[in-house]
């Protein structure tokens, strides 16, 4: 597998690896109550923001020691709508444990960016990399079914929806269902 050539730009985002001052610009998000709710993990503090954005600096490309490619979703400048440019959140692409032909992608962004298609651009940059850089065969993508934005902006680059696992995942006190959608490289006309 050949490196990715980073940043990913959009018409109106960039796609970069993480820096260390990223803990700053992340707290706020990973910090929320209504973004962590269906998150692995609690609301982030600035320790556990640290620690986490350690963790990530690494995660350059799936042909890595760490098989993820991992990016800080950033607002392009000069945007009407925003001021100046911002981190507005992440995703990340992870290569299924064994495999080099099927992955997972994940994002998160904070709420405040939401309604603006953000979360859509960045998501099928990051599926073109999958596809036409990587050569993956399989795309997929689980969540908390409450999650009705993250399954929205699923269906929307053009998953389907492959399962509903009915309180398979005990999560905070309870148990919860899973969504997962998938894509094939053979689907993406319909992305």
């Amino acid at each position: 597998m050949e490196p990715i050539e980073l940043p990913l730009t959009t018409d109106r985002l960039r796609l970069r690896s993480y820096r260390e001052t990223d803990a700053e610009a992340h707290l706020p998000i990973y910090s929320r109550e209504d973004v962590s709710r269906f998150l692995l993990q609690d609301p982030w503090t600035p320790e556990v923001a640290e620690t986490e954005i350690a963790k990530r600096l690494t995660r350059t490309g799936l042909e890595t020691e760490s098989r993820t490619l991992a990016l800080v979703i950033e607002t392009a400048d000069g945007l009407d709508s925003l001021e100046g440019s911002r981190v507005i959140g992440d995703i990340a692409l992870w290569l299924e444990d064994g495999s080099d032909e099927k992955a997972e992608i994940g994002w998160i962004l904070d709420p405040a960016a939401s309604g603006h298609g953000f979360a859509t651009e960045a998501a099928i940059a990051v599926l073109n990399v999958a596809f036409d850089h990587y050569g993956l065969h399989r795309v997929f993508a689980q969540m908390d079914s409450r999650n009705t934005a993250s399954a929205k902006l699923a269906r929307r680059i053009g998953m389907r929806e492959e399962a509903h696992l009915r309180k398979d995942w005990w999560s905070k006190g309870e148990w919860t269902d899973t969504l997962i959608f998938g894509m094939l490289a053979s689907d993406r006309q319909t992305a």
